[in-house]
């Protein structure tokens, strides 16, 4: 072992908390000066990574996978956006954003849609216009992104009850579960269960596309019931472009959609909920009320009008470029880092991390170039992503992140798992 290799595990020590694997070999290096001094943030976490400056400088190729929200508006989106013919759109005026809510309607197969400025009011209009009396509970997933990132609004503005019932890995859960949490309408000790609520595909359990099988049965026990079904389709497009059926039989029997138009399908702004015209009709009222009436908002609807026409066939891009990473990590064999691959089914990419290696460690050294690292890779790479649980990284593919991009990023996570392995 030489000099430089010492130094090294010393940085790591100091920069990734990587602590008890590094230790045992910084014991026998005396006081070894290190060698490179990082002058990059460290923090990666979800929240710092937010508040992160994209400080990098030019000559370093910068591959952000925090999320597919980061994508910027391509050229002939920005065009139609400046082209657009617009009017006022609380008066229901605004010709382009009419063309969007009839395009929508036609995807998802139900009566109306409504644009909204984002997919967390979608959700909660939606949530709302179901329970429309307070009192109401809804059930639900409990790592939903209803649940963990949309601040509880439906509770904070409309006085609703959320119960939970257990995600299961795949992002499903178990209906007898959920059967078991409706209650009985004649006690007067309990709300009045109004909605049962599905994500997909889903967020937090690592993009996964929920069984068409298994949303026919939710649909089915719920229709028997009288509760009606709203799917949170933030990235419904993935859903339905991994199981290559249309959105419309996603949708089947389920009473509302929120779909995002500012994630794979790369607008900058912008859901839109479908479903029912007396659903439709509540939920005009609710985004009024929300401030969420806006005037010549076509030009945003325009990006999304483009958005739904030319960008979902192009998500199976993502899709790949997820496996290639994926499949990468494998190619390791590490015990420090793998990914499930048979759980890999859209754009979004779990990698399991081993402890005491977490995933906050392996997203700031990501984030961090050595001068060794530079030397050896003859290139400045910088990987942008997040730890998502305790033993989760989420690493997600989007529209702005080329062949290159991905192999960059390959060559950059391929160096980092070997420099862990040799210390492990």
């Amino acid at each position: 072992m030489n000099k430089t290799f010492w130094c090294n595990c010393l940085s790591m020590e100091r920069k990734f908390r990587f602590k008890p694997l590094v230790r045992k070999y910084s014991k026998m290096t005396g006081d070894l000066k290190v060698l490179t001094e990082d002058k990059q943030q460290s923090g990666t976490s979800y929240k710092a990574g937010l508040r992160q400056a994209n400080n990098f400088g030019k000559d370093v190729h910068v591959v952000d996978m925090r999320s597919d929200t980061i994508t910027r508006p391509s050229p002939e989106m920005r065009r139609a956006m400046a082209e657009a013919e617009v009017g006022d759109d609380v008066y229901a005026e605004d010709p382009t954003v009419l063309k969007l809510q009839k395009r929508v309607t036609e995807i998802t197969g139900m009566e109306d849609s409504l644009f909204v400025s984002s997919g967390t009011m979608g959700n909660l209009i939606a949530v709302l216009a179901h329970c429309w009396e307070r009192g109401s509970e809804i059930i639900i997933g409990d790592l939903s992104h209803i649940i963990k990132y949309e601040q509880g609004g439906a509770s904070q503005f409309g006085g609703i009850c959320l119960r939970t019932v257990k995600n299961k890995d795949d992002g499903t859960f178990d209906i007898e579960e959920m059967l078991s949490k409706v209650r009985d309408p004649v006690d007067i000790h309990n709300p009045i269960t109004r909605l049962i609520c599905i994500e997909n595909t889903h967020n937090v359990c690592g993009g996964r596309v929920l069984p068409l099988e298994w949303i026919d049965q939710v649909v089915a026990v719920s229709t028997q019931r009288n509760i009606p079904v709203h799917v949170d389709g933030a990235r419904l497009m993935n859903a339905a472009v991994h199981l290559n059926v249309p959105p419309s039989r996603l949708l089947r029997g389920c009473a509302s959609v929120s779909i995002c138009l500012s994630k794979g399908l790369g607008a900058p702004v912008g859901s839109v909920l479908s479903g029912s015209k007396t659903f439709i009709q509540r939920a005009l009222r609710l985004r009024k009320s929300l401030g969420g009436g806006m005037r010549q908002v076509g030009i945003l609807a325009a990006a999304g009008l483009l958005a739904v026409n030319n960008m979902v066939d192009r998500l199976a891009d993502d899709h790949l470029h997820a496996k290639m990473i994926g499949e990468a990590i494998n190619s390791m064999n590490s015990e420090n880092m793998q990914v499930d691959m048979s759980a890999l089914e859209s754009n979004i990419l779990m990698v399991e991390t081993k402890r005491p290696l977490t995933p906050e460690d392996v997203a700031a050294r990501l984030s961090q170039i050595t001068e060794k690292e530079s030397e050896e890779l003859r290139e400045k790479i910088v990987v942008r992503c997040f730890g998502m649980t305790r033993t989760r990284m989420r690493i997600t593919t989007h529209a702005d992140l080329s062949r290159q991009d991905i192999e960059a990023a390959i060559r950059k996570l391929k160096y980092i798992i070997a420099e862990y392995d040799s210390v492990s």
